[in-house]
């Protein structure tokens, strides 16, 4: 546990000083709390962008405090899964390249503690950006919109983190396949993307999917709870999560020599 730890430390800190604990959270932020101000001032907007006949009246029905932090959980769900594999593509492959991981492999290191200290150090960073995000996000809808219970909002936090958990384990299994940060984000993404759009093709046959959680999130907001199937969805998740990572430490183990 103590190896784990240390691990786990020197992971935040050279998060730190790479600028991953600045820029995730500044660019998570900025697509959150532009989406309730981009609502409220919509019609503003579309007005002083001229070209309309003169006599135009716009009206845009007022959408609900919990419509707009819907809308931002899809935005988080497309920007945000690109910006998750961002972040995490290189946390193995770097220290390949740049000689670090021979260095740390030679110690009393196992396969298994390098591998989940980057996915708890990873993990914790994507969360804290979106906790940060999501939480101005909500505070300006309740500024601009109807009051959202804070609890209700905790509620599609936590269940929108999952699909972090399992972005952030795709990616770290990709890290210990391929040795090109570039080539880990292009399968990440594409894996990702794959199912989402196999899971709204084929909503039949992928209830199971995580990426159906992004659904469920949405609906404790707009219905007050889980749609069918949500704890199948979360259980799957977690367990597809565990899975890949211990698959991820087991490809370490058998591929890198030291």
């Amino acid at each position: 546990m103590k190896t784990l730890m240390t691990l786990f430390y020197k992971e935040l800190v050279e998060s730190l000083r790479n600028g991953k604990w600045i820029w995730l959270p500044i660019a998570f932020i900025i697509i959150g709390i532009s989406q309730p101000l981009a609502n409220y001032y919509m019609p503003q907007i579309l007005e002083s962008a001229g070209n309309m006949p003169e006599g135009t009246v716009i009206e845009i029905p007022t959408p609900t405090g919990e419509e707009v932090l819907s809308s931002t959980l899809s935005q988080f769900g497309s920007i945000g899964t690109l910006l998750f594999v961002l972040a995490a593509m290189g946390v193995i492959a770097n220290e390949r390249q740049n000689g670090s991981l021979t260095l740390v492999m030679v110690r009393p290191v196992s396969p298994f503690q390098y591998i989940t200290s980057k996915w708890f150090s990873q993990i914790l960073i994507s969360i804290v950006s979106l906790f940060l995000s999501y939480g101005l996000t909500w505070y300006y809808t309740n500024l601009l919109f109807n009051p959202v219970k804070w609890d209700t909002m905790l509620t599609s936090l936590v269940i929108y983190s999952l699909w972090i958990v399992f972005i952030i384990s795709v990616t770290i299994l990709l890290g210990t396949l391929l040795k090109s940060a570039g080539g880990i984000a292009g399968v990440s993404i594409l894996i990702l993307g794959g199912l989402s759009l196999a899971s709204s093709l084929f909503t039949k046959y992928t209830k199971w999917s995580p990426a159906n959680l992004r659904s469920h999130a949405s609906a404790v907001l707009l219905e007050g709870g889980l749609l069918e199937n949500g704890w199948l969805v979360i259980w799957t998740t977690l367990g597809l999560s565990l899975l890949l990572i211990a698959v991820a430490a087991l490809n370490f183990k058998r591929f890198e020599q030291f």
